[in-house]
């Protein structure tokens, strides 16, 4: 990997302030690159952007996916684009509402969609795209079907922009159990046991660290032979 590669690039990363995108901002900042955050919230997005040591803030909402053309228009041109946004809900269909289906159509497809064709005008033809799908594409759960068509639609949307957005590269990124603030959610007080036992299950003998993924995403922003690519970081979770 050649970080070198992103120092004077524009990298938008939607999603920017917590868990996941944060690290990839800071990591891309770090390594010489101007950063543009978006997020829903501007106060969080004044604290992200101090804790990378300053980015461009944009208020923008994958559930009001028109909103990006304006937001895209008002951006310097753009060598990557990272969507990392979304939140997750596990619930079995039976419990599931039609607005509970609509609502992650919305967010995991419609949402990132939009972004990627807001920002076409703005990206270079040297640049990339790097979409965000999950260990539930490949390790479903019983509460998960909802999530997991989305996911896995997201890689084969990666697939198939490779083609059509060509030269532009765009790959996606599957996480597996990383421990962002998105798990308190999911697991309450009970988070610290439940990743505890997660991690024994894991060969790597421990989940996974926002750092972790930020890391595989600066591998696909900066290797110029990658595209259409989904790489998983997980640590070793589709394997057991």
């Amino acid at each position: 990997m050649n970080d070198a590669m992103l120092k004077g690039r524009h990298v938008v990363v939607v999603g920017g302030t917590s868990g996941i995108g944060l690290a990839v901002a800071r990591y891309v900042a770090r390594a010489g690159a101007e950063v543009t955050i978006v997020g829903r919230d501007a106060e969080r997005l004044r604290h992200a952007a101090e804790e990378i040591g300053g980015a461009r803030q944009c208020v923008g909402d994958l559930h009001q996916s028109e909103a990006f053309g304006r937001l895209f228009g008002s951006l310097p041109e753009i060598d990557h684009v990272v969507v990392t946004a979304g939140t997750a809900s596990l619930k079995t269909l039976r419990e599931s509402t039609a607005e509970d289906l609509r609502a992650a159509v919305e967010e995991r497809l419609v949402g990132p969609l939009s972004v990627v064709r807001a920002a076409l005008d703005r990206l270079r033809p040297t640049g990339s795209i790097v979409l965000t799908s999950g260990l539930l594409a490949e390790r479903p759960t019983h509460r998960g079907a909802i999530l997991a068509g989305a996911v896995a639609a997201i890689e084969a949307i990666a697939r198939s922009l490779a083609l059509e957005l060509a030269p532009i590269r765009v790959n996606a990124v599957s996480p597996g159990l990383v421990d962002t603030p998105l798990l308190d959610g999911f697991f309450g007080d009970a988070k610290h046991e439940a990743l505890a036992s997660a991690a024994a299950s894991l060969p790597t003998g421990r989940i996974g660290r926002p750092d972790d993924i930020a890391q595989a995403v600066g591998l696909l922003l900066t290797g110029g032979f990658i595209t259409g690519e989904v790489l998983h970081v997980d640590g070793g979770g589709r394997l057991v």
